[in-house]
C-alpha cells in the first residue's frame, strides 16, 4: 500500500498551501540524489516530489483527499465511492489536458525562498531602537558556476526524457477517450535539463550556503511579535529568478523594572508614610534615566502618577511619545523608634482634639526636619 502523501513530507491534512511547499523544500534539499548519497535517498526523493505535485495543486489534492492515489492519479475510482455520474466526471478529468495542448514549462526563473530570523531586543532597545548586527546562513548564487550547476567550460544538456519540458505525458484511454497525463519528468526533476559534469563547490545545486553579517535598523517603539522585512536577503532564486526576502522577528525580553502596556510604562515606587502625609520631591528611575517627581501631600496608597512624554515611541512616529505611570506604595513601618512613637503619640492627641490641618503639618514637618 502506498504511502499517505501527507506522512511522506510530515505536515497535517489541513496544512495549507506554504506548510506543504516549506516542508518540501526542506525534504528536497535533504535527500536530493546530488547531496544525499545514501541507500534509498534517490527513492526517497522521488516520493517526495511526487507527493508534493500532488498537495500543491488545490484541485489535485482534493481528488486525493476525497479518493486517493487513484484519484490523484486520474484512474478511475470505485463506483461506489463516486456518488454519481457527475463526480465520476468531474474528477477523471480535472488536471488532465488532451493530447493536443502543450505542457507547461517549469525550467523557467525561480524565486528563491523567504526566511525567517529571530531577534531579542533588551527592553531600552525596542523603546529607542537602533541599528543590530545579525548573523544569517542563506543560499547564494554559486560565483563558480554563476548559478548554472556545471563545471565551469561545460553546460547543461538538455533532458532527452523530457526534450527540455520539465514534464513527461501518459497517454491513458478511457470510455471517453483518450488523455494524457502530465507529471514532472523523473529524470531531470523538472529542470528540463541534465548536469553530466557537476560543479564541485555547489555540487550541481548552482546554489552554495553561505554566512553573512547584516545590519538591521529596528525602529523605536517596536514590540515582541513586529516583524521586519530585509528585502532581497532570503535564499537566492535559480535559473536568475530572484532572492527571496528576510523576515526579522522581534521578541523584547522584560525588564526588573518596568514594564509595557501599548505606548506606556509602567513602574512602582515606595515611599515613607511621612513622605505620604506631607508629600516630597524626589528623583525616580525611567527610560530616560533619572527624572523628578513631586509627591503630593495626603498621597493615597497605589496613588499613581504620571510623568507625561516618557513612555513609548508610537512606531512610525517615534516624536509621539505615551506616559510613565507611577504607582506609589507607602512603607509602613512595623516597628519605630522611641522618639518617633512619643512624637506620632502627640500627634494622635493632637488629632483628637481637632487640631488644624497646617498646625498637624508643620509639627509633622519639624519631626521630619529633626530626622
Amino acid at each position: 500500500m502506498a504511502r499517505d502523501y501527507y506522512e511522506i513530507l510530515g505536515v497535517e491534512r489541513n496544512a495549507d498551501k506554504e506548510d506543504i511547499k516549506r516542508a518540501y523544500r526542506r525534504l528536497a534539499r535533504k535527500y536530493h540524489p546530488d547531496v544525499n548519497k545514501e541507500s534509498g535517498a534517490d527513492e526517497r526523493f522521488k516520493e517526495i516530489n511526487r507527493a508534493y505535485e500532488v498537495l500543491s495543486e488545490p484541485e489535485t489534492r482534493a481528488r486525493y483527499d476525497r479518493f486517493g492515489e487513484a484519484g490523484a492519479s486520474g484512474g478511475m475510482p470505485d463506483m461506489g465511492d463516486m456518488g454519481g455520474f457527475a463526480d465520476i466526471f468531474e474528477s477523471f478529468f480535472s488536471g488532465f489536458s488532451t493530447a493536443g495542448q502543450q505542457p507547461r514549462r517549469r525550467s523557467g526563473p525561480m524565486r528563491g525562498e523567504d526566511l525567517r530570523f529571530d531577534q531579542k531586543l533588551e527592553f531600552r532597545e525596542a523603546i529607542f531602537g537602533g541599528e543590530k548586527q545579525i548573523k544569517i546562513t542563506h543560499l547564494e548564487t554559486c560565483a563558480v558556476c554563476s548559478g548554472s550547476g556545471a563545471k565551469p567550460g561545460t553546460r547543461p544538456r538538455t533532458c532527452g526524457t523530457c526534450n527540455g519540458a520539465g514534464q513527461v505525458r501518459r497517454a491513458t484511454r478511457t470510455p471517453f477517450g483518450s488523455f494524457t497525463q502530465v507529471s514532472t519528468c523523473p529524470t531531470c526533476n523538472g529542470t528540463g535539463q541534465v548536469i553530466e559534469d557537476k560543479c564541485e563547490p555547489c555540487s550541481g545545486l548552482g546554489l552554495t550556503q553561505v554566512n553573512k553579517k547584516l545590519k538591521i535598523t529596528i525602529p523605536a517603539g517596536v514590540d515582541s511579535g513586529t516583524r521586519l522585512r530585509v528585502s532581497g536577503e532570503g535564499d537566492a532564486g535559480q535559473k536568475g529568478g530572484p532572492a527571496g526576502d528576510l523576515y526579522v522577528y522581534l521578541f523584547v525580553q522584560s525588564d526588573t523594572e518596568f514594564e509595557r502596556e501599548g505606548i506606556n510604562i509602567l513602574s512602582e515606587i515606595k515611599i515613607s508614610y511621612l513622605q505620604a502625609i506631607l508629600g516630597d520631591k524626589i528623583a525616580v528611575n525611567t527610560v530616560d534615566g533619572k527624572k523628578p517627581l513631586t509627591i503630593p501631600a495626603g498621597t493615597q496608597p497605589d496613588t499613581v502618577l504620571t510623568l507625561e512624554g516618557l513612555g513609548v515611541p508610537k512606531l512610525g512616529n517615534p516624536v509621539a511619545r505615551g506616559d510613565h505611570l507611577i504607582k506609589i506604595k507607602v512603607d509602613i513601618p512595623t516597628k519605630v523608634s522611641g522618639e518617633e512613637k512619643e512624637a506620632l503619640e502627640k500627634l494622635l492627641e493632637k488629632l483628637k482634639g481637632g487640631a488644624s490641618k497646617g498646625g498637624i503639618e508643620g509639627f509633622l514637618g519639624g519631626i521630619f526636619h529633626h530626622r
